[in-house]
């Protein structure tokens, strides 16, 4: 009679080579009894032949060998969950859902990636160097949902957009969330089948992704001209992401501050604290009309909540030492996930995944783009200047947003004998309204547009360039009589230092404030601030008292 084949846990067949490091599948390993005999058999054949007993009689050499090789077992028993999480690390990426990829080579074949047209190199950001910019991408298609949650069939846009940076000593992270009801410029880009889709000048930045055919590559465009960041990666999640995610690490804990009944995402929660999964953990993503103003703007802290207490559960002992959960996990995530072509591979992922792992959660910060109401539509919102643009520079310029500075700030900080320049301050000025002329003093020709280019996409509309100036070492603004508060608003949303803003009384008191490029734009980008702007929405990765309000 045949006997049954003993259930195994797929993840209890992956095991490590100690000579590659790698990880590999072996059908051995897992069945009861399998890995202890083919210890035993291991150890019997390397054991020199000095033992005392006769030819098929175990002598004291081979019985201390057997318990040698039975504690060896019980010991890569023991220690086989850790040995799971010291090749691979824990990429949390979510975008009004849940996302955390646990990297193995046995997913690749999960994985969808999705090769970008970036266009012209040049007009690109500054490459970040050693630290990295993630896109997070959560769209709201809603293919394959059904009509519970409405427009059934919808290809997705970009629902909810995160800005991951991970600083280049891996000390802090800072992800920024940017409204979908945001109106900014979306620029001309090419979609991966090789399509030209023109781009817009005022346009809801939800629209950047799925409208007209663009492509995630579209919204990385996009984001890189609103901000000035050079963004490295892309991550696209969907609305099932979080539903099977949010099982597989056996629920995520959210706080809820007043009882909340929501028939648009159908979440009803009682007022307190609950563990969260599945349609309800999506449904308390998506809730926006129970909480707060009602708004996109009132959504994103519970986002923001979610994937905190996601971080703080991935990263416990509860989820890193369970093997099953951490291969349903890696499972599920690698299905719900689609990247651009440069990380389109777990052995790449895993790299990336290794550099967040080593940022400690009491560092990771995450903030909303400081925003208005928009003057030509309550239903949309506009950028707040100069609050958004000092939150790039920093961001741009590896700056913590933790209380705890990094060794990156104490790295480069200047020394006691010759202290930085105090940046500029943000004074309260609407930069639509500031006439700005750029001047090329730089030496290097086509300085001025890209100028141009960045300080509209900061909001000064109004930014024209000019004949070139002499050429001098050093970039400044000099201002009219009474326009010191737009010349230092100005000043701040370029990162530059207070001593760079100079008083032009000759000038006409109507007239533009003059920005003259100087040579130090050619060898280093301007100071980052040192501080976020006031008032700044944000939550702390370790905060587990932040409740939905």
């Amino acid at each position: 009679m045949q006997q049954d084949k003993p259930e195994v846990d797929p993840a209890d067949q992956w095991t490590r080579d100690p000579e590659t490091g790698q990880y590999r599948l072996d059908p051995a390993a897992g069945i009861p009894g399998q890995r202890r005999r083919t210890a035993e058999r291991t150890a019997a054949e390397e054991m020199p032949a000095t033992g005392s007993g006769t030819a098929g009689t175990p002598g004291p050499g081979r019985r201390d060998s057997r318990r040698r090789a039975a504690a060896a077992a019980k010991r890569t028993r023991r220690r086989r969950a850790l040995k799971w999480t010291a090749g691979a690390g824990a990429l949390v990426m979510v975008a009004g859902c849940g996302g955390a990829y646990y990297l193995y080579q046995h997913f690749n074949s999960n994985l969808t990636s999705v090769k970008v047209q970036l266009g012209n190199e040049e007009e690109r950001p500054k490459a970040a160097g050693d630290a990295l910019n993630i896109l997070v991408l959560g769209t709201d298609s809603r293919q394959g949902l059904g009509r519970e949650y409405g427009d059934e069939g919808s290809a997705g846009h970009a629902d909810t957009t995160l800005l991951f940076h991970i600083s280049k000593d891996r000390s802090n992270a800072t992800a920024i969330s940017i409204p979908r009801d945001l109106m900014v410029p979306i620029p001309e880009c090419q979609s991966g089948d090789g399509k030209k889709i023109p781009g817009s000048a005022r346009d809801m930045f939800n629209n950047s992704l799925g409208q007209e055919g663009r492509d995630p590559g579209c919204t990385w465009k996009t984001v890189e001209k609103m901000t000035g960041i050079r963004v490295d990666h892309f991550v696209q999640v969907n609305f099932e992401a979080v539903k099977t995610l949010s099982s597989a690490v056996g629920g995520v804990e959210v706080c809820a501050a007043k009882d909340i009944n929501d028939t648009d995402s159908h979440l009803k929660m009682s007022k307190g604290r609950h563990v969260v999964q599945g349609d309800e953990a999506l449904a308390f993503v998506r809730t926006r009309h129970a909480v707060g103003f009602g708004g996109d703007l009132t959504r994103i802290p519970l986002q923001q909540q979610f994937i905190s207490s996601m971080i703080r559960k991935i990263k416990s002992d509860d989820t890193l030492t369970s093997p099953g959960k951490l291969y349903k996990l890696a499972d599920a995530a690698t299905k719900a996930l689609t990247v651009d072509s440069g990380i389109g591979s777990v052995d790449k992922l895993k790299d990336l995944a290794l550099d967040l792992s080593k940022v400690d959660t009491k560092n990771i910060t995450f903030a909303t783009v400081p925003v208005l109401d928009d003057p030509k539509d309550k239903d949309r919102l506009v950028l707040k200047q100069p609050d958004a643009g000092q939150l790039f520079s920093m961001v741009a310029g590896d700056r913590s947003l933790t209380e705890t500075a990094s060794p990156a700030d104490a790295a480069t900080a200047a020394p006691e004998t010759a202290p930085a320049a105090p940046t500029t301050a943000a004074p309260t000025v609407d930069p639509k309204d500031v006439r700005v002329t750029v001047r090329n003093g730089s030496g290097t020709r086509g300085q001025s547009g890209p100028t141009v280019d960045k300080l509209r996409a900061k909001g000064f509309a109004k930014a024209a360039t000019a004949s070139d100036a002499p050429v001098t070492a050093t970039t400044t603004v000099s201002f009219p009589t009474g326009q010191d508060a737009a010349a230092a608003s100005l000043a701040a949303a370029l990162g530059l230092p207070g001593d760079a803003v100079r008083p032009d009384p000759k000038a006409d008191p109507k007239g533009p404030l003059v920005l003259v490029l100087g040579k130090d734009v050619l060898a280093a980008p301007a100071a980052a601030p040192t501080e976020a702007p006031k008032d700044l929405q944000r939550v702390q990765a370790d905060d587990t008292d932040a409740c939905a309000k």
